[in-house]
């Protein structure tokens, strides 16, 4: 059984421990970058990475698609669609992945769901998100409609610099993704989701308003209440995929729970030191039970 790895770093902790669980399991396992896939049209291999032909493959287990222009984003999940097409099993799906990065997509999917997440607006045009900025209550976090890790995640509480902000923004092109800051106590959960049932869960602690582990959140230890596993299930199938991490954010000033993400490449590294369980056995062994 042949599974690829689609990443951008084979030395990342998270690609050494997913190879690992496939060579127990037997698999044999490659680490491919996203930016060396080679397609052919009436040619073979028709989908190629350093001279591999990814089409005979079993699965892909897609750990990462950096940025990049467009024309590479676009290409690089074309040709995770053409594998799909090809009867490759990818995981998470491209679809899945389209609906997840775009969080807009994502916003209004768990909306339509309805699953509570925060009051959104989305703009292009400089007025209309000044005009937002007050509507939401003169404290917003201003997101990029592309990102992860927290990067590019900016909380706004005074106009004049919203003024600026916007005024930049409007200058680079760039899209108004404006979402109303929720009080939190610098704490969310991250639930890890993996086929349909979750596996593990943490508490995410930090001394500012952001609390990924990137940002320099800390992990603890957090029992999931059932409501609140059924609410992470409920999110993840909504945007399709197969492991992913829900961020769950809790407001201080009513406790209600909040959806604010659904990842389709989480990283579990903080995960990994508050749980007993693998997590990256657990992925290998739910890609595994859709190959039999």
């Amino acid at each position: 059984m042949k599974v690829g790895i689609v990443a951008s770093d084979r030395d990342e902790w998270h690609i050494q421990g997913l190879l690992e669980s496939l060579k127990n399991r037997g698999a044999d396992a490659y680490v491919f970058p996203s930016t060396r896939l080679l397609s052919r049209i009436n040619s073979s291999p028709r989908i190629s990475v350093k001279g591999y032909a990814i089409e005979e493959f079993d699965a892909v287990i897609v750990r990462k698609v950096p940025g990049g222009s467009p024309d590479q984003v676009f290409y690089r999940m074309d040709v995770l669609h053409r594998l799909e097409e090809m009867g490759v099993y990818v995981m998470n799906s491209p679809d899945a992945i389209e609906r997840s990065v775009d969080k807009f997509y994502t916003s209004g999917l768990l909306e339509d769901a309805g699953i509570r997440t925060p009051r959104t607006v989305i703009t292009e045009k400089f007025e209309e998100a000044i005009t937002a900025f007050s509507d939401l209550g003169g404290d917003v976090v201003v997101k990029p409609l592309f990102g992860s890790l927290g990067f590019g995640m900016t909380r706004l509480t005074d106009e004049d610099i919203a003024y600026r902000v916007f005024r930049t923004l409007e200058q680079i092109g760039g899209v108004y993704y404006i979402q109303e800051f929720i009080p939190h106590r610098n704490e969310d959960i991250r639930a890890f989701v993996v086929g349909g049932r979750v596996v593990a869960s943490m508490l995410r602690a930090a001394k500012s308003w952001k609390t990924n582990i990137a940002g320099g959140g800390e992990a603890k230890p957090c029992e999931l209440e059932d409501y609140l596993a059924e609410l992470s299930l409920k999110a993840a199938k909504v945007i399709g995929l197969d492991y992913t991490g829900v961020d769950l954010l809790r407001s201080e000033e009513d406790e209600t729970f909040y959806v604010i993400e659904v990842n389709s490449t989480p990283g579990w590294e903080g995960l990994q030191t508050v749980t007993k369980k693998r997590i990256s056995d657990i992925i290998v062994d739910h890609l595994l039970s859709k190959l039999k």
